[in-house]
């Protein structure tokens, strides 16, 4: 509206010039004397101008004319398409500047104005392998789904342009939340350009969520070969991917096949906690119990971790809680310090009946790192040596306001897992779980510590006024606290001495 309103001012503006300077021309003296022939010629003021008029527009006119005797010569000289050359050059000319104002206002976030210039520029030039793409994305900037993918569908046609057609296609369906047919155009543009990195990760990540780990595999060599990925980060991804596809196997039944996964992925990445059990756990079933102690031995050296003691407790399922204790203390030699060591020691002892020694294994842990899992020890501790129910209670008490301890958390968006993953079930990210403490939820916390005295003291009175009734359940609920405390609930204590307790 503004546009036309200046449009229209600036016409009227024009011509109240031309009026009045015609009208000062006519009105003034004077002019120019030619002579022609030897005739004189007198013109006045007016007269003059339109003679320059003229004399530019017959110049303009003579070069025109000069550059269509010019074609008509190569014509007539064999050059079939000179003549038309020369009528399409100004046709080119602004088609060409259509095109320029339309890549402005795309680049402006204009896709109404966008898309009208590019279908201009399309008219002019018949070029749609440079109109096309403009077009499309100023039809995505417009909110234009429908006609976007008309545009990108065109782009199929040329050879030249199929790539970027499927690639827009491609976005098209991952906005839409087409996944399936994402995947396979992400393929069709993987195999046109291997080397384009966007599509490489696109892929990648779609094969990972479809658990198509095989082709997962091939897309993450493809990165290394063509330089869009550094080695170690290579070795570390394709040990995950190993890993997936070995539990993929183990899931049917194929348990050599597995096996062999998942040794393979142990050996690209050490380190991968949940690689080091399922090969140690392939090795137990080989009956090569040195080789699963010396894997897990060098995984626990790199992070200890529940899961690594617990198929460390399989290579022996029927030795004494003593000889447990003596083989366990061999693994936790170097790392003895770590809070996961002196847990898992403490554990044992209690398996063992030894409650001294586990409230010695523990040392400073309940004063300094009290977990809900150390806190549950020491109930257990305090249970076993005969403290008083109040005491247990306390103990338990604390554990709800107190840390969760090491968890799965995805370091994109935080979420915890209760299992190791090769892909967030929230933000669907590659490869980003790690073994630590979760964030703790601050509101949460407060609330569970403004209840501990009122949970306690309900306890103490509760234990001064306690029945056999009473004492009984007391019992049985610190028998259960025992038995769910992490790995040697499952396998600290051979079957056969649990069965005995």
């Amino acid at each position: 509206m503004l546009w036309s309103l200046i449009k229209i001012i600036a016409f009227v503006a024009i011509v109240t010039g031309l009026t009045f300077g015609s009208i000062y021309l006519l009105e003034s003296e004077g002019g120019v004397m030619l002579t022609v022939g030897g005739v004189e010629y007198s013109l006045g003021p007016f007269q003059t101008a339109l003679a320059l008029a003229a004399l530019v527009a017959t110049v303009w006119v003579g070069i025109k004319l000069l550059g269509f005797l010019v074609a008509v010569l190569k014509f007539l000289n064999g050059d079939e398409t000179a003549i038309s050359r020369y009528f399409d050059r100004n046709r080119e000319q602004k088609g060409y500047q259509a095109l320029s104002d339309s890549v402005m206002a795309l680049a402006s976030g204009e896709g109404r104005i966008a898309m009208d210039k590019a279908r201009r520029a399309e008219r002019l030039l018949m070029k749609p392998q440079l109109t096309n793409l403009i077009v499309a994305q100023a039809a995505e900037m417009h909110g234009d789904a429908k006609k976007a993918e008309e545009t990108y569908k065109k782009l199929l046609n040329d050879e030249s342009t199929r790539f970027v057609g499927v690639r827009g296609l491609m976005k098209q369906k991952l906005a839409a939340g087409d996944t399936d047919v994402a995947l396979k155009l992400a393929e069709n543009a993987f195999a046109l350009k291997p080397r384009h990195e966007e599509v490489q990760d696109t892929l990648l990540r779609l094969q990972t969520e479809s658990k198509d780990w095989k082709g997962a595999r091939g897309t993450l060599n493809a990165k290394l070969r063509h330089g869009n990925l550094p080695r170690d980060v290579h070795r570390r991804r394709d040990a995950v991917l190993a890993l997936s596809e070995a539990k993929d196997v183990m899931a049917e039944d194929t348990t050599i096949e597995a096996q062999e996964q998942a040794i393979e992925a142990n050996r690209l990445s050490p380190d991968l906690i949940p690689a080091a059990v399922l090969a140690a756990r392939g090795y137990i079933e080989k009956g090569k119990a040195r080789y699963a102690t010396r894997l897990l031995k060098k995984a626990w050296d790199t992070q200890p971790h529940p899961d690594l003691a617990a198929a460390f407790a399989e290579i022996a399922p029927d030795e004494t809680p003593e000889a447990r204790i003596k083989r366990f203390s061999a693994l936790i030699k170097t790392t003895a310090e770590h809070d996961e060591s002196k847990m898992l020691m403490a554990e044992l002892y209690i398996a063992a009946e030894d409650f001294p020694a586990a409230r010695r294994a523990l040392g400073d842990l309940v004063e300094g790192a009290a977990t809900q899992r150390v806190l549950t020890i020491m109930a257990a501790v305090e249970r076993g040596e005969g403290s008083s129910d109040a005491v247990v209670k306390g103990f338990l008490a604390k554990a709800l306001s107190a840390p969760r301890g090491p968890q799965w958390v995805c370091d994109n968006c935080g979420h915890i897992h209760a299992e190791w993953a090769p892909t967030c079930e929230t933000c669907h990210s590659f490869d980003t779980l790690s073994w630590v403490a979760p964030p703790e939820v601050e509101g949460q916390s407060q609330a569970s510590a403004a209840m501990l005295p009122l949970i306690i003291g309900a306890l103490e009175d509760h234990s001064e006024k306690s029945s056999v009734e009473d004492a009984e359940e007391v019992s049985d609920a610190d028998d259960q606290v025992v038995e769910g405390s992490a790995v040697e609930a499952e396998v600290a204590t051979p079957e056969a001495e649990r069965k005995s307790a």
